[in-house]
């Protein structure tokens, strides 16, 4: 064992996967400050260019379990750093694509190295520490993606309104390179890992009913922000007036609301009991969807609102997450990872679904019909949490 990891102080590994989820939590939801822009440039629809979000969470959904399996008995140390090579390469891609067609192929190389990259990486982080600090291990991991909500993709799109939407894109592959380069330096030459079982062992998960009454939870409760989310910025430059500058504030605040909603979500879960948290977590997001159409048309009241909605929205992460490792504990406690990692699939299946909503609904009724059916599919998840009661613990 390395002095880096039998160190009490923070290995620098972990440093480098952090930055690592940094780059790709900012490069998952960048566009959302920048669709009006790329549609313009690129010659397409506000709906074509929010596919590039929409295709790129289904990536994530059907890449991470199915190359997971695939890759199951690979060293991690090499993989780690083989996916965020191929991460860095889809964004060049991204950054360089000549139209629309080889963009959206680049994005969807990303997604798959984002998906596999999110399943190994606990194991990864775990591996740098002793096990009594695991759990922080790999909460600094995924603090990167925290920082990518409140930092990354604010400033992405300030950078890409001012410099065009291609800059974002050369930003975050210049971190991939640097977060590739750290994995290199830092990352222990052997990572003992168990390999996980074959795809189609992994899918009998989905096969348990309370642990698929949580994914769909998660599927349609968190979703449902995003049919809104995705056209956040023609929404509020075409219907609350501000400016497209403007909009990168408004994603900056909505990133402080996620984490201020992440350890609220915990919170409640603790003190309320896991099925009560989501019945106030899920209510709250409803109003706050339902409250967009009469706010949309103020920046102020717009602002507030975007605030006590990201609240709402991210205080449901953690709820589902515990629930699903609570639950996967009792039913398959040999396969608490993969079940984990079908609730990222979730999240990412619900974004899909989500902003292919909205794409069609601002391309027919029009952009102010998709809080509607946001209330929509979160009443889906308020129904479900609701039904199944006895089975939630709650």
């Amino acid at each position: 064992m390395t002095a880096a990891m039998t160190s009490i102080r923070t290995p620098p590994g972990l440093f480098a996967l952090a930055v690592a989820a940094f780059a790709i939590g900012t490069t998952e939801f960048v566009i959302v400050g920048l669709i009006p822009e790329m549609a313009r440039d690129l010659g397409v629809s506000l709906t074509t260019a929010g596919l590039l979000v929409s295709l790129y969470a289904l990536a994530i959904t059907l890449g991470a379990p199915s190359v997971t399996a695939l890759t199951g008995r690979l060293p991690r140390r090499q993989l780690a750093i083989g996916l965020m090579a191929i991460f860095t390469a889809g964004n060049l891609i991204a950054a360089v694509a000549p139209g629309y067609g080889l963009l959206l192929a680049g994005r969807i190389v990303t997604g798959i190295a984002h998906g596999v990259f999110f399943s190994i990486g606990a194991t990864v982080a775990t591996s740098l520490v002793d096990k009594t600090r695991s759990g922080q291990a790999v909460a600094l991991m995924f603090a990167g993606l925290t920082v990518a909500m409140v930092v990354g993709v604010p400033l992405g799109a300030f950078i890409g309104q001012h410099l065009g939407w291609r800059a974002p894109f050369l930003v975050v592959a210049g971190l991939g390179v640097v977060s590739m380069a750290g994995l290199i330096l830092f990352l222990p030459k052997q990572i003992a890992h168990t390999p996980p079982s074959g795809l189609a062992a992994q899918l009998k998960l989905l096969g348990q009913p309370r642990l698929a009454s949580l994914y769909l939870v998660t599927a349609f409760g968190f979703g449902a922000s995003f049919t809104v989310f995705t056209y956040l910025s023609p929404l509020m430059t075409g219907v609350t007036g501000v400016s497209e500058g403007t909009v990168s504030l408004a994603l900056m605040l909505f990133g402080v609301a996620t984490v201020i909603g992440n350890l609220m979500g915990g919170g409640l879960s603790d003190s309320l009991g896991r099925r009560r948290a989501l019945v106030t977590t899920l209510t709250g997001l409803i109003v706050a969807l339902a409250a967009l159409p009469f706010t949309v048309t103020n920046p102020v009241t717009m602002f507030v609102n975007l605030f006590v909605w990201g609240v709402f929205a991210f205080g449901l992460s953690p709820i589902v997450q515990a629930g699903v490792v609570a639950v996967a504990e009792e039913v398959a406690p040999q396969a608490v990872g993969t079940a984990s990692g079908f609730n990222i699939a979730a999240f990412n299946l619900g974004i899909f679904g989500a902003s292919f909503l909205g794409g069609v609904l601002v391309a027919g009724p029009g952009i102010l019909t998709t809080p509607w059916a946001a209330v929509a599919a979160a009443s889906v998840a308020l129904t479900i949490t609701l039904i199944h009661r006895e089975r939630t613990h709650g």
